[in-house]
């Protein structure tokens, strides 16, 4: 690849062919400021709108100001970010941006992550240079994520991670002029759109104009309740992440300070999502088994490939996408939702109290699991399995609201029985871990020997589409690997055209699976924090004694004690579920 000399500020160097100013300018740690551009190197897409116009620096030779973000660098070429025509340029259009923007800063959801709040700090603006008429438009509440689209500064990001990266198609500028907004088609509500509810949008809008449904005073409500048995299951993601909410460095676990915390919350049964994460690799596990085995029999009834159903904004992209495959996918619900059937069942029957005065809780990396968990199919006459979902953002925001300092807690173990689990369950959190979980005990139960390694590194991936051939017995197993709904729709479209047999397919939703989930603590896309939270859980898979989850001695008990064995006429009841065909607009 040939090599551009270019001079910024003073200092030269040299970047590769098709780079941007903004690039060279990394390099030499010059900093230009930017709010439209997102740099997504991990989908491998950036947002380069060039809308916002805060980047401008000059060039010479060029008369008009060029937006560093998406000018190609030419060899030779002189740049100066720091004039004073660039210095007011940016600050013209910062007050610009303002001026149309609510003042409500004190409570916005954004507030203290917000990047024009940054960027108006850096610059000093202090009032507002340019009154006048603002654009009003009106809010749109989902279950899972919120859109006020006053506080939009079309900067499209929103556009590219929805129609790029997660290829749902859902967002894009619609009408002109004053009136023109990013929504949905014919600016209908997301709730009743194809959004999956992935929450993708809301970490990459770098204002408050797209942000989670914030549920933390209904946990407050339920926590002060007497009537009340409070129950709370917190995602393996969550571990892997919370920390960073409190100002800590990425790559730290989690899990005892976690269950300590949500214990000084007042909750009254502190369990895991992990226990529901081996209790899934039973159903799901067993039901390939079942269907495989009719395969090989020639059963022309049995449809391959089986398709993980553990990720809610996975299963409503097909229901949407792809309803000819509807038949395809696991009937296994998803781990939070078989918690919440086994919690307001069995454990509930083993408290002695009615599952309407238990309130389920779930801590989820996801924003479709609040959408999950308001799905009518997961209610018993009104009921719901679960009840409250909050993400790892808003429950870091509800322990320091409390005055919970998550650092200085002692490590404590969750409640059992709902909170026990092997190596096979935290792994759920990054992408190819059900794949491993799952491969770790159909191989044993299949040929009914111990496996000589639990590790299939073959199937583990961050990013990507990844294929793998694996050996059980005397079959050869074909198993895919997505993770982001554009590269689960590349290897559905392989599934459908018949490019590629396989027999057993892990799709999540998220970038890098759950780690890389729409209500973490915010990203911003950076490859090396993914990464370390990708090695958070699978060490946490290491240290367990037990790393399969057939082994698991509280999943066998629950088993012998209440559903029978795997697939039976309860465990179908509690634990599977059916999915519905949806309009694609």
């Amino acid at each position: 690849m040939s090599m551009l000399n270019i001079t910024i500020d003073g200092k030269t160097t040299q970047v590769p062919a098709g780079s941007m100013i903004l690039d060279a300018a990394k390099k030499l740690d010059i900093s230009v400021p930017t709010l439209c551009f997102l740099n997504l190197d991990v989908m491998k897409y950036n947002n380069m709108a060039a809308s916002c116009r805060v980047c401008v620096v000059e060039v010479e030779g060029r008369r008009n100001l060029a937006p560093a973000c998406a000018t190609p660098v030419m060899e030779g070429m002189v740049v100066k970010t720091n004039t004073m025509r660039v210095l007011l340029a940016r600050r013209t259009v910062l007050e610009l941006l303002i001026s149309n923007h609510p003042k409500d800063c004190l409570i916005c959801a954004k507030s203290g992550e917000c990047e024009l709040q940054d960027l108006a700090e850096t610059f000093g603006i202090r009032e507002i240079s340019y009154p006048g008429v603002m654009s009003t438009f009106r809010k749109d509440v989902s279950p899972s994520i919120i859109r006020e689209m006053d506080k939009c500064v079309m900067c499209r990001r929103c556009e590219t991670m929805c129609n790029e990266v997660q290829t749902c198609g859902v967002l894009s500028g619609v009408n002109r002029g004053f009136g023109v907004v990013v929504a949905p088609a014919f600016e209908m509500n997301l709730e009743d759109s194809a959004c999956t509810n992935c929450g993708q949008c809301t970490q990459v809008c770098p204002v408050g104009a797209l942000v989670e449904h914030d549920h933390t005073l209904k946990v407050i409500q339920a926590l002060s309740d007497p009537e009340l048995v409070t129950v709370v299951q917190t995602a393996p993601a969550v571990r892997a992440a919370i920390g960073e909410a409190f100002g800590m460095e990425p790559g730290q676990s989690f899990t005892g300070k976690m269950a300590a915390s949500l214990r000084r919350l007042g909750f009254d049964h502190v369990f895991d999502t992990d226990f529901a994460a081996d209790l899934t690799i039973m159903e799901e596990g067993s039901e390939f088994l079942d269907r495989l085995q009719k395969f090989l029999d020639g059963d022309k009834n049995v449809k391959l490939p089986i398709m993980t159903s553990c990720c809610p904004g996975w299963v409503k992209f097909f229901e949407h996408q792809f309803p000819e495959l509807l038949e395809i996918p696991s009937t296994a619900k998803s781990p939070q939702q078989m918690f919440g059937a086994i919690a307001k069942s069995y454990y509930a029957e083993l408290l002695g109290i009615p599952r309407e005065k238990m309130v389920v809780v779930s801590v989820m990396p996801c924003l479709a699991k609040k959408y999950e968990a308001a799905r009518p199919e997961f209610a018993v006459n009104g009921n719901p399995d679960v009840d409250i979902v909050i993400s790892s953002r808003e429950l870091g925001h509800l322990l320091k609201r409390m005055n919970i300092d998550l650092s200085k807690l002692p490590d404590e173990d969750f409640d059992n029985p709902l909170g026990f689990s092997t190596g096979a369950a935290p792994i759920f959190g990054n992408s190819g871990g059900v794949m491993e979980a799952a491969l770790r005990t159909a191989y044993e139960v299949a040929t009914g020997e111990t496996l000589p390694s639990v590790e299939f590194e073959s199937v583990r991936t961050l990013t990507g589409v990844k294929t793998a051939e694996i050996k059980v017995g005397p079959h050869t197993l074909n198993v895919g690997v997505a993770s982001g709904l554009g590269n689960a729709r590349e290897l559905l479209e392989m599934v459908k055209s018949g490019e590629k047999q396989f027999h057993v397919i892990e799709i999540m939703a998220c970038p890098g699976g759950c780690i890389g989930g729409g209500g973490q603590p915010y990203h911003h896309g950076d490859m090396e924090i993914l990464k370390k939270r990708n090695q958070v859980l699978y060490n946490e898979d290491a240290g367990k004694p037990q790393r399969k989850s057939h082994e698991n001695p509280y999943i066998v008990e629950l088993y012998e004690k209440y559903l029978g064995k795997p697939l039976s006429e309860k465990a179908h009841h509690l634990l599977h579920t059916h999915y519905f065909e949806r309009e694609k607009m």
